[in-house]
C-alpha cells in the first residue's frame, strides 16, 4: 500500500513534467524562430545598418562621378567612420577617412570578403551600401558589432536537435522522478502510517504513536485519541465481561442452592414417617425457595428487557405523596424490618404524576429496602417527596468510592454485600426504571456518613 501510494503521486509528477517539457520545447522553437526571423534587431547592430543604409541621402552623383556632402562627411566623423565609393568596375573613385591599407580596387569576391570578416582591423566593421551605379564601404570603428560564420545542414542540425533533445527530456525525467520520489515518500509515510494505525484499531491494537510534524498533525491527534478512547472501552468491556462472568457463576450457585433445597425437602415429603407439621414446614421452604428462583428470573428478564428499552409502561395518574407513604407502610409491615426507624415528610399533600405504578414501586422499594438492608439495624432513613422529586436518605456506613464509582453497573456487587442475598441488579433495574419515566438518578455516599439517593420526576409525563 505505501509504495502504491508513491507510486501513484509520482505518475502524476511525471505527467505534470511531460506536459511541462513539450510546452516548453514549443517555447524555445518559437524563440529560436523568432530570433532568427530578427537576427539583426540588436540595437547596435540595427543601430549601424540603419545607418549605412540611409547614408545614400549624403551622397550626390552627378554625371557618373559621386561626392558625399558636408553632412555627411560630419556624420562619419561622429561616429568614426570612414567610406570609400566605387565605381561598376570596383574603382574605388573617392574616399575619405579611409585606412592606409584599404584597397584602391575592389573585385566582387573582396566585398564579400570584407563584408563577412574584418579585413582592415579587429576594431572596425565594415558595410556595404548602393546608391544608382555607385556602391559605397563605410567601415566603422569600434562599433562593438562581431558577426559570426556558421556552416550546418538541415540534417545535421535535426540530428543534433534530436540527440540533445533527448539527453533533456532523459535528464528532466530522472530529475523529475527524483523529486518525485523525495515528495511522494514525503507525503505518503504518514498516509502509510495512517493506515497502519486504523489496521492496529481494527486488531484491537490501541498503542499510541509518535505524532509527526506537519498539515498531518490533527490527524494523528486524533488518532491517538481513538485510541486511548478504545482502549478504555476494551478495558471496560473486559472488566464488564469478568463481571458478567463472575455474576453469572454467582446466579448458577443461587439457582443451585435453592434447587438444592427444594429437592432435598421434596424427598422428605416422599418419606412417611414425617408429622403434619414437619410437612407443613417443608413445604413452606420448598415454597419460599420457588420464589427466591422467580424473583431471580424476573431480573433477569426485566433487565434484559430495560436494556433493549423494550420496557412498556403503563402510566396512571398518581399523587406521589399517597404512593410513597403506601410503601413506607407496607416496608415497616414487613416482618424483616418491622422495627426500623423510617420517617417520611412531603412538602405538598398532593403531587401527581403519570406513572407505572407496578415498576415506579419497584425502583422506589430497591432504593428503600437497600437503605435497610446494608446498614446496622438501628440505621434512620428519611425520606421527602417534593413537586419534582424523591429524596431517601440514610445515616448508615455509607459506600466506598470504588463501589459508588460502579453502582449502577449492572451484575455489580459491592464490597459490603458479601452477608446479603441478591442478584447485583436491583440498583441497575431501579435506575433504568427511572429514567424509562423520564427521570434521572443520582446517589451521594461518604463512608460512615451515610448515602442520598436523589430521584428527579419529569413534569407530568403522560402516555
Amino acid at each position: 500500500m505505501k509504495w502504491k501510494l508513491t507510486a501513484r503521486f509520482l505518475l502524476s509528477v511525471l505527467s505534470i513534467v511531460i506536459i511541462v517539457i513539450f510546452v516548453n520545447t514549443a517555447i524555445l522553437i518559437g524563440f529560436f524562430i523568432f530570433q532568427q526571423g530578427n537576427k539583426y534587431d540588436n540595437t547596435t547592430s540595427y543601430s549601424e545598418e540603419n545607418f549605412v543604409r540611409e547614408f545614400q541621402q549624403y551622397i550626390d552623383i552627378s554625371n557618373g562621378t559621386p561626392t558625399v556632402s558636408n553632412d555627411g562627411l560630419q556624420q562619419l566623423h561622429q561616429r568614426n567612420a570612414w567610406i570609400q565609393l566605387l565605381n561598376n568596375n570596383g574603382q574605388v573613385v573617392e574616399a575619405h577617412f579611409a585606412p592606409e591599407k584599404a584597397p584602391a580596387h575592389y573585385a566582387p569576391i573582396d566585398l564579400i570578403q570584407v563584408y563577412k570578416y574584418k579585413e582592415f582591423d579587429v576594431d572596425t566593421t565594415v558595410y556595404v551600401g548602393s546608391k544608382e551605379s555607385i556602391s559605397y564601404l563605410i567601415g566603422i570603428e569600434g562599433s562593438g558589432v562581431t558577426r559570426y560564420v556558421t556552416h550546418f545542414s538541415s540534417s545535421s542540425v535535426l540530428q543534433f536537435i534530436g540527440k540533445f533533445g533527448l539527453l533533456i527530456v532523459i535528464a528532466d525525467l530522472l530529475v523529475a522522478t527524483l523529486v518525485g520520489w523525495l515528495f511522494g515518500r514525503t507525503l505518503t509515510k504518514p498516509l502509510h502510517a495512517m493506515i497502519e494505525r486504523i489496521r492496529h484499531l481494527k486488531n484491537h491494537d490501541h498503542v499510541t504513536s509518535k505524532m509527526p510534524g506537519g498539515v498531518y498533525k490533527p490527524v494523528f491527534e486524533n488518532l491517538n485519541e481513538v485510541s486511548k478512547e478504545l482502549a478504555a472501552h476494551e478495558q471496560e468491556r473486559k472488566r464488564l465481561e469478568m463481571m458478567r462472568e463472575e455474576w453469572i457463576s454467582n446466579v448458577s450457585h443461587d439457582m443451585k442452592t435453592p434447587l438444592a433445597s427444594i429437592r432435598g425437602y421434596a424427598e422428605l415429603l416422599n418419606d412417611g414417617k414425617l408429622t403434619t407439621d414437619e410437612q407443613t414446614d417443608y413445604a413452606h421452604i420448598i415454597e419460599k425457595q420457588s420464589l427466591h428462583m422467580q424473583n431471580l428470573l424476573d431480573d433477569l428478564n426485566l433487565t434484559m428487557r430495560l436494556r433493549h428499552q423494550q420496557l412498556p409502561l403503563s402510566l396512571t395518574e398518581v399523587n406521589m405523596v399517597q404512593f410513597i407513604r403506601e410503601i413506607v407502610i407496607d416496608t415497616l409491615n414487613t416482618p424483616q424490618y418491622e422495627e426500623a426507624n423510617i420517617e417520611f415528610n412531603a412538602t405538598n399533600d398532593v403531587i401527581k404524576h403519570h406513572i407505572d405504578e407496578h415498576f415506579m414501586r419497584r425502583a422506589i422499594m430497591n432504593f428503600l429496602h437497600n437503605a435497610l438492608l446494608h446498614n446496622p439495624s438501628d440505621v434512620s432513613v428519611t425520606i421527602l417527596v417534593e413537586d419534582y422529586s424523591i429524596t431517601i436518605s440514610d445515616n448508615g456506613n455509607g459506600i466506598s468510592e470504588e463501589d459508588l464509582e460502579h453502582i449502577f453497573e449492572r451484575y455489580y456487587r459491592g464490597t459490603n454485600t458479601e452477608q446479603t442475598h441478591g442478584t447485583g441488579l436491583g440498583t441497575a433495574i431501579a435506575r433504568d426504571i427511572i429514567e424509562a419515566h423520564g427521570g434521572t438518578v443520582t446517589i451521594t455516599s461518604e463512608e460512615q456518613q451515610g448515602t442520598t439517593v436523589s430521584i428527579q420526576l419529569q413534569e407530568d409525563k403522560k402516555e
